[in-house]
């Protein structure tokens, strides 16, 4: 199976590069992303990429590179920063990762976070906790790795 290459998109805090870390095996450490960093599997995008829509033009630039979009929300947070039709804006095969699952107050926060994924228009959508591991397998082995 080949290994797909997939650039992680989401809001500042929302565990894209902890769910790098932890798909590559690295030790968990906090660290704020402040440029494009690009891994052997995965392309890590600041958060305020997302939030200012100036910078939307970089993340569709950088995209060229991935074989496919990961819009990642974090199902603690009240916020949907993700656009309806999101996308729509790549011509790539999305997926959804709704992380944070162990941090959720209940059921209802991880299906809100889903819900913004799929009006986003992700397609096959992951929940995961990344610093527990849990539902971390079915999405590496969904990227061959």
């Amino acid at each position: 199976m080949k290994q797909k290459k997939i650039i992680l998109i989401g809001k500042t805090g929302s565990g894209k590069t902890t769910l790098i870390q932890k798909l590559e095996a690295r030790e968990l450490v906090y660290r704020k992303t402040q440029a494009i960093e690009f891994y052997l599997h995965f392309i890590d995008t600041p958060g305020e990429y997302l939030e200012n829509r100036k910078f939307y033009s970089a993340l569709i630039v950088t995209s060229a590179d991935a074989d496919l979009v990961g819009l990642v929300e974090d199902c603690t947070s009240d916020e949907g920063w993700l656009p309806p039709a999101f996308a729509s804006t790549f011509a790539k095969e999305t997926i959804g990762i709704v992380t944070k699952t162990d941090l959720a107050k209940g059921p209802e926060q991880i299906q809100a976070a889903r819900e913004r994924l799929i009006q986003a228009g992700a397609g096959r959508i992951f929940e995961l906790s990344a610093v527990l591991g849990e539902g971390v397998d079915p999405l590496a082995r969904y990227l061959g790795l």
